[in-house]
């Protein structure tokens, strides 16, 4: 009897980078074999990611991942500029605070919905510009925002994220986003909650990666109280 390929996946932790170590190997242990525009890699397909303390400054990351990437990532959520990585399409920061170039800022518009109606479910938005996004489709197309009890939740869709290289990068500024947002509101910071169709790390980034999340949980081991998880992730199919 062959045995039936998961078709969801899901993860929980409590920090971000637990869920990127917890992801990371999921992808090592279970990816299928596939390629993405002809670049060998391993892929999970439909994983949920809910992140109970998003926290930017986390510690984990700030540690393990790579400081040109984050400072990368930074620039691409928070400065208005073409990328040139990304053939010179807008950044999310375009795509957040002045959408289509028209001036529209997103995140004040969330932030000003919310603020008029706390309940509401529809503060919502996204970086696709389906106009001009012709080669380059945002991995991040859509966040939405609400508050479920009382603390601001940040609900995201991405068609893929690469763990390997930079989807650290993404739960930063993610949690960056929603911290302001909750802070321009006055709440609580509450989940973290990702939604990815392509989860994947591509073949030249698997040894390093093993040898990170090694060396990340060897590290943490070393500090344990007996009976201790190396981290406190539920990992479910």
């Amino acid at each position: 009897m062959v045995e039936r390929v998961p078709s969801t996946h899901h993860i929980e932790a409590q920090t971000l980078g637990e869920c990127w170590l917890a992801v990371s190997r999921r992808v090592l242990e279970q990816g299928i074999l596939a390629r993405y525009d002809g670049a060998p890699m391993r892929e999970i397909a439909v994983l949920t990611m809910v992140i109970e303390t998003p926290d930017p400054a986390d510690a984990l990351i700030a540690r393990y991942g790579d400081a040109a990437w984050l400072e990368w990532m930074h620039d691409n959520f928070f400065v208005q500029q073409p990328v040139a990585e990304l053939g010179d399409a807008p950044s999310y920061a375009v795509r957040l605070f002045n959408y289509a170039g028209v001036g529209r800022d997103q995140i004040q518009w969330v932030v000003e919905r919310l603020r008029a109606n706390p309940e509401a479910r529809s503060a919502t938005i996204t970086t696709f510009m389906p106009l001009t996004d012709t080669s380059y489709i945002p991995c991040i197309s859509m966040l939405d925002f609400w508050r479920p009890a009382e603390a601001l939740d940040l609900v995201v869709y991405a068609h893929s994220l690469d763990f390997g290289k930079k989807a650290y990068g993404n739960l930063v500024e993610l949690a960056s986003l929603q911290q302001a947002v909750a802070a321009k509101l006055g709440w609580p910071v509450g989940r973290l909650v990702i939604h990815s169709k392509s989860t994947h790390i591509y073949e030249p980034e698997y040894d390093y990666m093993r040898d990170l999340i090694a060396a990340a949980e060897g590290a943490r081991e070393a500090r344990l109280e007996p009976g201790e998880r190396p981290f406190s992730v539920i990992a479910r199919k």
